[in-house]
């Protein structure tokens, strides 16, 4: 069936023009030319949006968002509460109900509006997920070059034997070219990106042209799917080791996923969204979005090369002074600049890490780690975790921030985060846990609680624990050595935790973290009061309610 009767059925596009299944080269050239929008508070919907470097169609596209939607815009993110749905999504502050009336409404909206200006539209067919038993067909219709050319970076193209590509499929309408009226349409601004579960659709209506949208919205949709086939979607990285061993890493900003999952000696499954099916591990996507903030060329040396490579995406990093981002080249942009964002991105492609397994698929894992990055300096460096530990840790998702990074912070603050990745997820925190927990015991899986955080103190008095001590006791875990009847344990008198008391690599007095403070009264009352914020954190989302045991 051809792809415009379909959207003019779904959708009822019809005086639109569209192209179609442009290759990346053709879309970086469309994107130069016709991607317009606003790119400054102050600047007009016409301005340029995208832009070669020196080295043409031979390097990166350099795209710049609106000012205002630098990073998702979670506040405005809906699902339709149809009454199919309305009890099984988990709806909060990330993912708000939208009225089934108002959308209907809005829609149509948008798609008159696209028809009346005769937009020209870029579309996009690709698929979410490696696995075909449940890869999903999804397609980009949307009035930016650039966000089908992000598509076609970051999702797979062709996946053999994928059943019902047609009844399954996905659209995303993206129209950053609306703007949404509050009181006519129901949103909560001029923008809205809502998804629709009952029809299929992601509707992208206003200026919500951050390209990590054409990526979280349908994440955000796998979530709620994936569960109800029984598998585990998961926003954590993934590898694999030479004894083909699988290990899965999950962990929020800062915490050291990427870094830890890039591995030498481990390939590489996928660094941010993973399933675990009855065949074992899978990537959602076929590209890394990658922040660029003060990055370590030297320690990053796959992303610092991929900056060169054509078909890349860079985002949101600024020129530098006095020349044109025609004239520069891409390795020497200022990728410590912040004067638009804080999360500046880039997008490539999968192939770009020399490291990559098969497939970007692999076998059940046998080790799963819950990374952390305690600021207050009281959780042990490593712990091993129960069946009920797993299940309350991951619906916890704790981290933390420094003082100091933001404005206000003077002291560390507990971060909590349900599965490590709460805004995208759709289905309710236990669903994942149960999952989790099942899918271990089925697998004989260990897991652990990795700390890299500080040790003898807090953020500011204490030292972060070394990468040298954190890759040690990783690779322990890894390889078995922190297994029942392999080292002695002892537990935590306020967490309840169980912490090795030897680990090859790591001096034994650095485990237990009371024995690493200078005054251990200090040590009991800061283990105390954030024991306090797990217990709170665990009370108000009321996670007892919703079968969850409380450890601590």
């Amino acid at each position: 069936m051809d792809f415009r009767h379909d959207l003019e059925q779904l959708l009822g596009l019809k005086d639109v023009d569209y192209k179609y299944g442009l290759t990346k080269e053709q879309l970086f050239e469309e994107a130069i030319a016709n991607d317009r929008g606003r790119t400054r508070k102050d600047g007009g919907s016409a301005e340029q949006k995208a832009f070669s470097t020196k080295l043409g169609p031979q390097g990166p596209l350099v795209y710049y968002t609106d000012p205002d939607c630098t990073g998702r815009r979670v506040r405005d993110t809906f699902a339709v509460a149809w009454p199919e749905v309305d009890g099984e999504v988990w709806w909060k502050d990330d993912l708000q109900k939208y009225d089934p009336d108002h959308y209907q409404g809005l829609l149509k909206r948008v798609v008159a509006h696209l028809n009346e200006k005769k937009a020209t539209l870029y579309v996009k067919d690709v698929f979410v997920g490696s696995d075909p038993a449940y890869s999903l067909p999804y397609r980009f219709v949307g009035e930016y070059a650039t966000h089908a050319m992000f598509a076609h970076n970051m999702f797979p193209k062709d996946v053999e034997g994928v059943k019902d590509v047609e009844a399954r499929r996905w659209t995303m309408l993206n129209a950053p070219s609306f703007t949404c009226e509050p009181e006519r349409d129901g949103s909560r601004s001029e923008v809205a990106i809502i998804i629709d579960f009952r029809n299929r659709i992601c509707l992208v209506a206003g200026r919500a042209d951050y390209n990590g949208v054409v990526k979280k919205t349908i994440f955000t949709v796998m979530n709620f799917l994936l569960p109800q086939q029984g598998y585990l979607s998961m926003h954590c990285s993934a590898n694999i080791g030479k004894q083909g061993d699988g290990a899965i890493l999950f962990g929020l900003s800062g915490t050291g996923k990427t870094t830890l999952s890039a591995d030498p000696d481990r390939e590489l499954i996928g660094d941010d969204e993973t399933a675990w099916t009855e065949h074992g591990l899978s990537n959602l996507e076929d590209g890394c979005y990658a922040k660029l903030i003060d990055l370590n060329k030297e320690a990053e040396p796959v992303i610092a090369a991929a900056l060169s490579l054509p078909g890349t995406l860079v985002e949101n990093v600024p020129p530098l002074p006095n020349q044109a981002m025609n004239e520069i080249d891409p390795q020497n942009l200022d990728l410590t600049d912040r004067s638009i964002t804080e999360n500046t991105r880039f997008s490539y492609p999968l192939s770009a890490n020399p490291g990559v397994a098969a497939g970007a698929r692999g076998p059940h894992p046998q080790t799963i780690v819950l990374l952390t990055a305690d600021a207050f300096g009281v959780l042990p460096p490593v712990a091993v975790l129960s069946g009920k530990e797993v299940m309350y840790h991951f619906v916890s998702g704790f981290t933390s921030k420094l003082a100091g990074t933001e404005v206000g912070v003077t002291e560390p603050q507990a971060a909590f985060s349900a599965c490590f990745g709460a805004p995208f997820m759709s289905q309710k925190p236990p669903v994942y846990a149960q999952l989790l927990k099942k899918k271990m015991e089925q697998h004989e899986a260990r897991c652990i609680l990795l700390n890299t955080g500080w040790s003898g103190g807090a953020y500011g008095t204490g030292k972060r624990i070394s990468i040298q001590h954190t890759r040690a006791l990783l690779n322990a875990a890894l390889n078995g050595d922190l297994d029942e009847g392999k080292v002695e344990f002892e537990e935590h008198p306020v967490f309840h935790l169980r912490m090795p008391k030897s680990c090859p690599g790591v001096p034994a007095e650095i485990l237990n973290p009371r024995n690493t403070w200078a005054d251990p009264a200090a040590y009991d009352q800061a283990a105390e009061k954030l024991r306090g914020m797990f217990r709170d954190n665990f009370e108000k989302k009321s996670f007892a309610d919703l079968g969850i045991e409380a450890v601590m």
